[in-house]
């Protein structure tokens, strides 16, 4: 299959792409965005939504995980993503929905708002993700635009706030999830796995959360799934939120 896969390694959908490619058995050209100019670089690409992940699928554009994960399943059917029976499907497509438009989110929003609000944070972004020069530098110069990243996020004071307050359900939910089977078998993570483990990645490397996070059956699933998914240095952003400073 002739793919290209436009991401962040940072990106908790985009690694949802990437699982998805995985499971199906395909290696799409991967191409790492550095974080904030992927918007106007997917622009220039013709992708209207200016997020990651996107991609070129025989030719043809498609944007957003969920939208990724259907356009794989509808050109390579095997090995499916979703179970046969009927009733499983409908429950992994319901947990498939969660995780894109609800728990996707919840790190996203903390991420973002730890890189708007501290600056030792958005140094380390700075030099990991986003290619940058003189990386303080770069964390100075770059504050406005990281803030309009939080906001696009809803990475604001709020924003994270309420994130925060609900990531013990939300994990109590994928451990749920996870023991009824509806996020994958013994091959694999199925559609609904797919968007869910890359965002209890992403949480779970947050060195900040360790106790919101540790013990968990899914943290254990995500970090066995994702073993090279990056992980975030202490922010005193995310401390303050917490103690509600």
């Amino acid at each position: 299959m002739d793919a290209t896969l436009y991401t962040m390694d940072i990106s908790n959908p985009g690694w949802s792409a990437r699982l998805a490619f995985e499971r199906k058995r395909l290696e799409p050209r991967i191409v790492n965005l550095p974080a904030g100019m992927h918007p106007a670089l997917l622009w220039a690409r013709g992708y209207r939504r200016g997020t990651v992940p996107s991609a070129r699928i025989e030719g043809r554009r498609v944007e957003g995980s969920l939208e990724i994960v259907q356009e794989l399943e509808r050109l390579v059917p095997e090995p499916s993503l979703y179970p046969a029976d009927p009733r499983r499907r409908a429950a992994v497509e319901e947990a498939e929905r969660w995780g894109e438009a609800v728990f996707q989110g919840l790190p996203r929003s903390i991420a973002r708002y730890a890189i708007a609000h501290d600056h030792a944070t958005r140094v380390w972004f700075m030099r990991e993700h986003a290619g940058m020069p003189l990386p303080a530098v770069s964390a100075t110069v770059s504050l406005p635009v990281a803030f309009a990243m939080a906001a696009r996020a809803d990475g604001t004071e709020r924003g994270a706030r309420a994130a925060l307050e609900q990531l013990p359900a939300a994990l109590d939910h994928v451990d749920q999830l996870l023991a009824d089977g509806l996020l994958g078998d013994d091959d694999g993570p199925n559609a609904a796995g797919v968007q869910i483990a890359p965002s209890v990645a992403l949480l779970a490397g947050l060195a900040d959360l360790a106790d919101h996070v540790e013990g968990r059956p899914g943290v254990a699933w995500a970090r066995a799934l994702l073993p090279g998914f990056p992980l975030a240095p202490g922010s005193q952003a995310i401390v303050k939120l917490r103690s509600g400073a």
